[in-house]
């Protein structure tokens, strides 16, 4: 089973209803990818939906515990400064951790890192390609 790690911005989208975000979410539910996260994740997710968006307390709360059921809570023991963006080093550290196999982000700095350990940084337009078997990295290509 592939193994992936999420930018904050793609949990933001799939709660907004970013469908490609939305898709990703979906297969983890479904059992076809294992999304691993951390609890800064999380908790950068809802300040997000908090100060961006406007979401109230209950639906914050909501979404938090959506985050805990769908995806694999790891504890990254060696924290990271490889961008000045330090949410962006939660990220880093949480695939690291988990061993994931992609980074899933529409941000340009972490797009213009394109790996970090073993995982490929891509854009969840790109996961969902290879997912389906029409990418690069799918099998056979």
């Amino acid at each position: 089973m592939r193994r992936i790690t999420l930018d904050t911005n793609e949990y933001v989208s799939a709660f907004n209803g970013g469908r490609k975000a939305l898709r990703i979410l979906h297969m983890a539910i479904d059992g076809e990818i294992e999304i691993a996260i951390t609890e800064p994740i999380i908790a950068e997710t809802v300040r997000v939906l908090r100060e961006k968006f406007d979401w109230p307390p209950y639906d914050l709360l909501a979404a938090r515990q959506r985050l805990q059921k769908i995806a694999r809570i790891v504890e990254p023991k060696e924290t990271l400064g490889i961008t000045e963006d330090e949410p962006d080093n939660r990220i880093l550290e949480c695939a690291a951790e988990a061993g994931s196999e992609f980074i899933i982000s529409e941000d340009g700095d972490l797009l213009r890192l394109k790996q970090h350990g073993n995982a490929r940084i891509i854009k969840a337009a790109d996961l969902l390609a290879v997912v389906e078997g029409k990418g690069k990295g799918a099998p056979g290509r």
